[in-house]
């Protein structure tokens, strides 16, 4: 089949161990990303099989359209980008591995990376030794600070456990399902909303991007959070309200934010005002930006498309299409 790789930015793929489950097909990977679907629709004209990588192009109607040749999109886990009524239309099957129990340890990872360097104000530090100026400003220590989890997921209670060890009080905040679950495991749950944001030191967002769950996260809830106070996205950015987090650094509420994730990505624009924030920092969408992740996903990703090729399709969204 010709397979077509989509928004590989830096070409890791082509060094994994899994690329070699492709070697019996025509593989194109794209290292950069088209934004224009007319130029999108023209490089994979003659694409069979496509590849995405996580959420970073999305797939409608119109490009499908323009797309004759193509029989299977592969990708894992959950899938906003993709107009799944389109591929029926379209003929195209949609193959997507759900992810079960296992939370994304990258992603946690990164989260407390965010958390361990926002309170200890690392990046001013680094700059300041490299310059020459030694100490710059005074950081927090963990231990015995409350850390607030917005989202009681599996990667919110991975964080946890790290919080924990860490001498942190943890706290939850949820939807109303997700707080009854808090409470029947034993942990603490706030109060209130508002006082989950006004009386935590670390709020860490881990909810997944639905059309409910959409700017939940408003300016009122920064305006909530102490001057002191962190707060942690390495979720999505379409979770806070829009223009909400630069107004509340504008306003000093919370002090300072660490983010893995923008409306925009990628985000390239230095000028840009929330990433050019004193008190922001940023990293670029690389919570599951590990080679063991990636080993993973797309040994799952590329089994799809083997599958596939020999008639066996695995994974399908929308069966109706191969039947």
């Amino acid at each position: 089949m010709r397979v077509h790789i989509l928004d590989d930015w830096f070409d890791t793929l082509r060094g994994l161990p899994c690329f070699d489950k492709l070697k019996a097909h025509d593989v194109t990977v794209w290292t950069d990303h088209l934004e224009d679907e007319d130029a999108l629709a023209a490089r994979l004209s003659e694409a069979e099989a496509l590849v995405l990588f996580r959420e970073r192009t999305p797939v409608s109607l119109g490009l499908l359209e323009r797309l004759p040749n193509l029989r299977l999109i592969s990708q894992r886990g959950v899938y906003p980008h993709v107009d799944v009524q389109a591929c029926r239309d379209q003929k195209v099957l949609l193959c997507s591995k759900m992810p079960a129990g296992a939370p994304s340890y990258a992603a946690a990872e990164l989260t407390w990376a965010l958390i361990m360097a926002g309170m200890r104000d690392l990046p001013t530090q680094m700059q300041s030794t490299k310059a020459g100026n030694w100490l710059a400003g005074v950081g927090k220590t963990l231990r015995g600070r409350r850390i607030g989890l917005y989202g009681y997921g599996r990667i919110a209670k991975t964080v946890a456990g790290y919080a924990k060890a860490f001498g942190m009080e943890v706290v939850w905040w949820s939807s109303g399902e997700g707080r009854a679950r808090a409470r029947h495991d034993g942990e603490i749950v706030a109060d209130s909303r508002q006082a989950f944001f006004a009386e935590c030191d670390v709020v860490s967002l881990h909810v997944r991007q639905k059309p409910e769950t959409r700017g939940i996260i408003t300016a009122d809830d920064f305006a909530s959070m102490a001057p002191g106070a962190l707060f942690v996205n390495t979720s999505r950015a379409g979770l806070i309200a829009p223009g909400a987090l630069l107004a509340a650094l504008n306003a000093g509420r919370p002090g300072k934010a660490a983010i893995d994730v923008f409306d925009t990505e990628p985000m390239t624009d230095a000028a840009d005002p929330l990433l050019a924030h004193p008190n922001l920092m940023a990293t670029p969408h690389i919570g599951f930006v590990t080679e063991d992740e990636f080993e993973m996903q797309f040994g799952d990703i590329f089994d799809q498309v083997v599958a596939y090729a020999k008639g066996e399709p695995i994974h399908m969204i929308n069966p109706d299409v191969w039947r």
